[in-house]
């Protein structure tokens, strides 16, 4: 027990890394790395990463806010539409089977990847086209750029966005992963914010949009403290580690890890789920 503890500790640290450097939010790694590694129900795991992505969030959040890359006031926008979309997919999760579960977890995945994958191929953007709604609710702003200098950008297709939040809110709620992936995929492709400013901007939301269902697992007992408490650790230390290294480094290396990443997980979550190994 006590080795199985550690080595859940362990692997918890690299998820948290993983998750502060990509916006991931560390999940998209622990449900896998539970359920395939270490055998662990896919609920329970879910359950688990849950706690995870609340302690990911209040870890690497607060320094990205005080560093200047996280947007307070896009994250409290979007956040509407995410826990609502939270809620939902956490009543959907407990009421379907753990390999359909497993299959739309890889299959989201894999779209991710492709997402970013095809974002990496284009420049950032910096600043999106004028929108009224953007202007009305001062969601655009700056970010620091490492030289001492401000990078200013501007924040467009805001009705696309949020409706696109709903959607990564129901895929926490059922799949326990925070939706960082779509999150910053949202923000990046769709409302045109800048890269590194959607990365923090997902730390800063996810927490609270996996506080809105974690509530739902734990009702329904698919919260184990002995297992979220070691994971819970992990990911703290690994998301303040990960938060520090952010700021050094580049943005292509960071979509390159994120493409890989969740492409590999996504292909093995489909298979085990086809399979029936879950």
């Amino acid at each position: 027990m006590l080795l199985f503890t550690l080595l859940v500790f362990a692997g918890s640290i690299g998820a948290g890394l993983l998750g502060a450097l990509t916006g991931l939010g560390g999940g998209v790694v622990l449900v896998p790395l539970l359920t395939v590694v270490f055998h662990v129900d896919i609920r329970y795991a879910i359950g688990a990463s849950l706690i995870s992505v609340i302690a990911t969030s209040s870890g690497a959040a607060a320094a990205y806010v005080r560093e200047g890359f996280s947007s307070v006031r896009i994250g409290m926008f979007l956040e509407i539409a995410t826990t609502i979309g939270a809620v939902f997919g956490a009543f959907l999760a407990t009421r379907m089977p753990t390999r359909a579960l497993a299959i739309i977890f890889g299959v989201v995945l894999l779209y991710s990847a492709w997402l970013s994958w095809r974002q990496s191929r284009c420049h950032d953007v910096e600043a999106g086209g004028s929108s009224p709604w953007s202007d009305r609710l001062r969601l655009s702003g700056s970010y620091p750029d490492g030289a001492g200098g401000q990078h200013s950008y501007k924040v467009d297709r805001i009705t696309a966005g949020f409706a696109t939040m709903f959607g990564a809110g129901t895929l926490s709620g059922l799949l326990g992963i925070g939706s960082g992936a779509v999150k910053v995929l949202a923000m990046d492709h769709v409302m045109r914010i800048p890269f590194k400013v959607s990365t923090t901007t997902s730390n800063f939301m996810i927490g609270v949009t996996a506080a809105a269902s974690a509530g739902i697992y734990l009702h329904r007992g698919y919260v184990d403290p002995g297992l979220a408490f070691p994971v819970m650790l992990g990911v703290l230390a690994g998301s303040l580690l990960g938060a520090r290294l952010l700021v050094r480094a580049r943005v292509s290396v960071l979509r390159s890890i994120f493409t890989v990443v969740i492409l590999a997980l996504g292909v093995e979550m489909i298979l085990n789920g086809a399979l029936g190994r879950m």
